[in-house]
Parts: structure tokens; C-alpha cells; sequence
């Protein structure tokens, strides 16, 4: 799953790349107190880590904080950051942090949630060993404490991240079977996700 970022984004993260101190700088941007100084660092670092996130996976531990903030928008910087890193994860770091970061499936906010399950599908190829963790931590939704609507969107997202490694899953009856409940959902965009999953993977799964 790539974010777009408009031609400013780009053209600053472009500046800080291979650049140490410029780096530090915007790093230290996500603590800002003015607003529109927090929210660009957060976007420039979302494509730094999206384009190159080895220069990032140094840093991870200033991203992993924002898994705390109260921010929502930066909170889910921090998931998606956190996403791409996973794909130049040399050290497993994301292993450790696992069960803190999927606990966020069920943060206050649905957005939170959403963009969780939404980036599962990278964290899923980058971490072949997590897989089966993943999918059952995307199956639970429905124990969240979302409200119907919420959870529906949610699932639509969690239907994309599935599909993104479901042909590499260990567990795909599992993953048959939720998506085939969730092609009857109540939301349509969600039901048109699992009907478009099941004419391309169901093929006698069951």
C-alpha cells in the first residue's frame, strides 16, 4: 500500500535525504507545538520511509513513540512509518513491538484502526513469519470495541492486507471464511473488496 504525497512533500524529503542533520531536524519537527511544522515532518518522514526506508530504520525508536501519542494523526504517522520500515527490518525489531502495535487495532479512534489494518498487508510480505499472527490479529475486529459501521470499514481495509500475502498464508481457509462472511456485509464497499478477493483467490481453498 503506497501513500501519494503532493509535489511539496516530495520536493523537501528529497532535500533531507542523505543529509544527517537535515534528518535530525525534521525528526525533531514531530514534537513541534506549532501544528503545520508537526504534520510536515510527519508527511516528509511517510515518504522518506516509504522511498527509501533504510535511511529511516535507524531512527526507529522515535517512531515506535509515537504508537503513544494522543495525537491521532500522528499516531498513525507512527504506524505507517513503522509499516515501511519493516521491509528493511534487519534486526526484527518490529517482532518486539508487535503486540503493542496490533493492540491499536482497538485504539479510540477508528481512523487508527483503519490505517492499521490497511498497512498489515506490507507488514505481511515484509514478515513472512508473522503471517499467521497478522491474520488473526485482522480476524478479531469484530471484538473491537468499534461501533458496526466502524468495524466495517475497518474490515474493508483488513480484506486489501489479506489479499496482499494471502497467496504466501499458511492460513487460507481461515481467511476464505471471514472474507466470505464479509461478502454479505452491510457496508458495499467493503462487500464489493470481498467479492473482488474471492473471484481472484477462492479457488478450492475450501
Amino acid at each position: 500500500m503506497n501513500k501519494k504525497f503532493d509535489s511539496k512533500i516530495r520536493i523537501a524529503a528529497r532535500k533531507v535525504m542523505n543529509d544527517e542533520k537535515s534528518l535530525s531536524e525534521v525528526i525533531r519537527g514531530l514534537a513541534s507545538e506549532k501544528p503545520k511544522i508537526k504534520y510536515q515532518s510527519g508527511k516528509i518522514l511517510m515518504f522518506l520511509s516509504q522511498e527509501n526506508p533504510k535511511m529511516l530504520y535507524p531512527k526507529w525508536d522515535s517512531f515506535v513513540d509515537l504508537l503513544n501519542n494522543e495525537n491521532t494523526f500522528m499516531k498513525s504517522i507512527g504506524i505507517i512509518i513503522i509499516s515501511n520500515l519493516t521491509r528493511t527490518d534487519t534486526k526484527n525489531k518490529f517482532d518486539k513491538i508487535f503486540d503493542k502495535f496490533y493492540k491499536l487495532l482497538n485504539d479510540e479512534s477508528m481512523i487508527t484502526a483503519a490505517n492499521l489494518a490497511g498497512y498489515s498487508g506490507m507488514i505481511g510480505q515484509a514478515k513472512p513469519e508473522l503471517q499467521t499472527k497478522i491474520t488473526n490479529s485482522l480476524l478479531s475486529i469484530d471484538k473491537t470495541h468499534h461501533s458496526p459501521e466502524c468495524k466495517n470499514i475497518i474490515k474493508g481495509k483488513a480484506i486489501l492486507s489479506l489479499g496482499e500475502y494471502f497467496e504466501q498464508a499458511k492460513d487460507k481457509k481461515k481467511i476464505i471464511q471471514f472474507v466470505k462472511r464479509e461478502s454479505k456485509n452491510t457496508r458495499s464497499a467493503t462487500r464489493k473488496k470481498a467479492e473482488r478477493f474471492l473471484k481472484k483467490w477462492d479457488k478450492g481453498c475450501l
